[in-house]
């Protein structure tokens, strides 16, 4: 087997990783897709590497930026702070070892949900803006995890041309 096969099945299985890590973020995600896609290109060496690593990496930025914007801007309407969304992060993480398959997004919910009752002191408030910020996250998570997925279908495309005219 030659070691461009063995580099591309790598980074394939690590672009995986990567667009599976946007959904569930205790693996990493965007960042590796890219750092992916950066090696591919370096083990092919050649412009079509160059040319996927471009497009993938501007799918890639894309997604990342349009999540932060969508949830930074819901956040920010809602006059949420950043800590409310740690904790619930910081509780997420517990609840993906205490709770098979749902602890994170559990854990995630109820560390938000705590953290917002703390600082509003009432009840319907802090669930109305839970409510928010979790859809906030998820439709920052939808786009991240879109345009990821577009760079993952780039690289892919740019494997079948790369093997079919080898």
């Amino acid at each position: 087997m030659d070691a461009q096969i063995i580099w591309t099945i790598v980074c394939g299985l690590a672009i995986a990783v990567g667009v599976t890590g946007i959904i569930i973020p205790v693996l990493p995600g965007s960042i590796l897709i890219g750092v992916s896609l950066l090696t591919w290109a370096l083990v092919l060496g050649s412009p079509l590497g160059w040319i996927i690593f471009g497009i993938g990496i501007l799918f890639v930025a894309g997604g990342m930026v349009s999540s932060a914007v969508l949830t930074g801007r819901a956040m920010k309407q809602r006059s949420i702070p950043g800590r409310s969304v740690i904790i619930g992060l910081v509780l997420g993480v517990v609840g993906f070892f205490v709770i098979p398959v749902v602890g994170l997004l559990v854990g995630f919910a109820v560390g938000l949900f705590l953290s917002e009752l703390a600082r509003q002191k009432e009840w319907r408030p802090a669930v109305s803006s839970s409510v928010a910020a979790l859809k906030a996250t998820g439709l920052g998570m939808l786009a991240e995890f879109g345009l990821a997925s577009l760079a993952a279908g780039t690289w892919g495309v740019g494997v079948l041309i790369h093997f079919l005219n080898r």
